[in-house]
């Protein structure tokens, strides 16, 4: 089984060597798309230079965990991290933080991204075993072109409330046989103020981030592209946290190949190979009232292999993907006293932990009628696990396995149907999901949400999803509704309980919690969305988003996103833009003791924008000037770690130029 990784993608590579040939292949290469992903801005409607985290927030099915002002941690379907896939263009890339301070989201950029597919529940097990869906950040990749054109972007802003200065460029090459796709991006931040104009320490960051892909057509139907992104980050705060991190720093790198099929069955086939390695240091040596001092270094290393192939004849479509890759997570915990020349203790947090994994995955569609489509699919993975130093877990599980190995099913099915304005649809799936890392594996790991240690247990049972979900909408020329729901009944239910045995080893602890299995959870998510012309250059949005989470005792679930809303209005003439929203939650009162969560007040949030757009020399400018949080609430939402109140008024420019 260690091998498993190797063997799957030399078969691959082997088969996608196959070559058939075809002396009549006369189509360029840019002209062939199967299931195209409609790509868009990575900005929002209220600010232009956004994070890729405050994207994703603007989406009603992510949320997130917030520890500072950098690196949040995102909930999809409300669901923690360990239940998702997040990739970058289809790569797996695994943080080396234990204490999930370095998300994927946290190494691209939005200047880097040309979209981000969301999929829920077992519909996004595309790219592997998943219980509450997927992400996938999909790089910038331009088309070849007919004549040669340069193309790219500058952006440049301050804002007020934490000093943020920041700088985003890039440009563009395109040839007939050429592509080449750069980008460079850096923010500062300083300590942000909250909704009482007081400073809330360590919440200061600085990044760095640099991307380049190149691409060579090596036939009118066939292309070879080579991507890397690296990305460093320093001096970042975390006000939630008892530490800051030191340093973290990425190289993520790929090579693909695409071939393209003018006829037949086959019309895409893509397969590509990867590396990316990830360091994280944690440490508090700007926290010098601890009375202990900590260091929390961890590191990630990942190869893989993403091979795809599109299908289509008639009213069929279909897409069969390979994965397979071989990830080794360490991390380390070392103790010192005031005298930081002497070392009092050495642990691993993850001892040496090799994952590996292969899978194969269908995903396929058929057009009913012309108004009626039905999809269906799923998934078989191999899931393989082995602890270097499973002695740390011998202590807590005597005889635990050092290896593990997981068969990881899943399946899921939909039909939708469009009946004049109306539409409909509904759903369901059913898979399975491996224990993360820290749930099998984990040596105490502090948590200072609950202020507790947390042991992983080798041995845990899948967790094993059951799923349905439907959607309403009505659509006319000026108005539109969309309904959607989903429930998961979610069987071996992973989750932390308070250990009979052990002592806690970080002297802030209260004690000790293991990764158990609940016999069951229950999820049920409900959203809104509505949308309304005015007048011509007047339009209204609103969201409205519900979530209920349930443990087999019918005791509340943590980090359940209470009752929560928005409505913007947006006015374009000519040149000129405005918008402004008001958002907020509503009490979190379905709250989770046991878990360290408190009962969260309601609030509200008023932002507004203005933007001009003129040109300089045929180059397309746009300024921007707005304020989040205008009335300079005072809050913190049921997902900020440890109660840590939000950003208060904020006032933030921006300037971009298109070339």
């Amino acid at each position: 089984m260690r091998y498993i990784t190797i063997i799957v993608c030399f078969l691959g590579i082997f088969a996608n060597a196959q070559n058939i040939e075809n002396d009549t292949l006369t189509t360029e290469l840019e002209e062939i798309e199967i299931d195209v992903v409609v790509k868009k801005k990575i900005e929002t409607e209220m600010k232009m230079a956004v994070t890729v985290d405050e994207f994703l927030a603007s989406s009603d099915q992510i949320s997130f965990i917030k520890r500072g002002a950098y690196a949040w941690e995102p909930l999809l379907n409300n669901m923690s991290s360990e239940r998702s896939i997040i990739t970058i263009d289809g790569m797996h890339v695994f943080g080396a933080c234990t204490d999930k301070m370095d998300p994927i989201t946290s190494y691209v950029e939005s200047n880097n991204l040309s979209t981000i597919d969301i999929k829920s529940g077992q519909e996004g097990g595309m790219h592997g075993s998943t219980v509450a869906g997927s992400i996938d950040l999909k790089r910038k990749n331009t088309s070849f072109s007919e004549k040669q054109e340069w193309k790219g972007a500058y952006q440049s802003g301050f804002e007020f409330n934490n000093k943020q200065f920041f700088n985003l460029g890039n440009i563009s090459f395109s040839s007939n046989k050429f592509v080449a796709d750069g980008s460079i991006s850096y923010r500062k931040a300083e300590n942000y103020s909250d909704g009482n104009n007081n400073e809330v320490n360590h919440s200061q960051f600085k990044k760095f981030n640099s991307s380049l892909g190149l691409a060579y057509k090596t036939s009118d139907l066939s292309s070879l592209r080579v991507d890397a992104i690296f990305d460093v980050a320093k001096d970042v705060g975390y006000p939630a946290l008892p530490m800051d991190l030191w340093l973290s720093r990425a190289l993520i790198t790929s090579v693909a190949y695409k071939q393209l099929f003018e006829e037949g069955l086959v019309r895409v086939w893509d397969s590509k190979i990867y590396f990316n390695a990830i360091e994280h240091y944690m440490d508090d040596t700007t926290r010098p009232e601890n009375l202990v001092h900590m260091d929390m270094p961890g590191w990630s290393t990942t190869y893989g292999l993403v091979s795809k192939i599109n299908l289509k004849k008639g009213n069929y479509s279909s897409e069969v993907q390979l994965n397979a890759y071989d990830n080794l997570s360490i991390a380390e915990m070392r103790m010192y006293p005031q005298d930081r020349s002497e070392r009092t203790m050495f642990a691993y947090s993850w001892p040496w932990v090799t994952t590996q994994y292969a899978g194969l995955s269908v995903n396929n569609s058929l057009e009913v009628t012309e108004n009626s489509q039905v999809n269906f699919g799923g998934s078989l993975g191999l899931n393989y696990n082995h602890s270097k130093y499973v002695d740390f877990n011998w202590i807590f599980h005597p005889g635990a396995s050092q290896e593990k190995t997981r068969f990881l099913p899943s399946l899921y099915a939909g039909y939708n149907v469009d009946v004049k304005q109306f539409n409909f649809s509904v759903g369901g799936g059913y898979g399975h999901r491996s224990p993360s890392v820290s749930e099998g594996y984990g040596y105490y790991i502090y948590n200072s949400f609950d202020r507790y240690d947390y042991i992983g247990n080798p041995d845990l049972k899948n967790e094993i999803s059951y799923e349905v979900n439907a959607s309403a909408g009505f659509k006319n020329e000026r108005f539109s509704l969309q309904a959607k729901a989903n429930y998961f009944h979610i069987e071996n239910y992973i989750i932390g309980r308070i250990l009979s045995m052990g002592s806690p080893m970080n002297y802030q602890s209260v004690g000790v919690k293991g990764y158990t299995s609940l016999d069951y959870a229950t999820l049920f998510n409900f959203s809104v969305n509505a949308k309304y012309d005015i007048i011509e250059h007047l339009h209204w949005k609103g969201t409205l988003t519900y979530a209920r989470g349930k443990d087999n005792k019918d005791g509340n679930l943590p980090f359940i996103r209470p009752l929560s809303y928005q409505t913007s209005l947006q006015y374009h003439y000519k040149d000129f833009g405005f918008q402004t929203s008001i958002n907020g939650d509503l009490e979190q009162i379905n709250y989770s003791p046991e878990y360290g969560e408190d009962k969260t007040p309601s609030y509200t949030v008023w932002n507004l924008s203005a933007d001009y757009t003129f040109y300089i020399n045929n180059f397309r400018t746009v300024v921007q000037v707005g304020a989040e949080n205008i009335l300079n609430e005072y809050y913190s939402t049921y997902a900020d770690w440890g109660n840590i109140p939000r950003m208060g008024r904020n006032i933030f420019t921006s300037l971009k130029i298109n070339f």
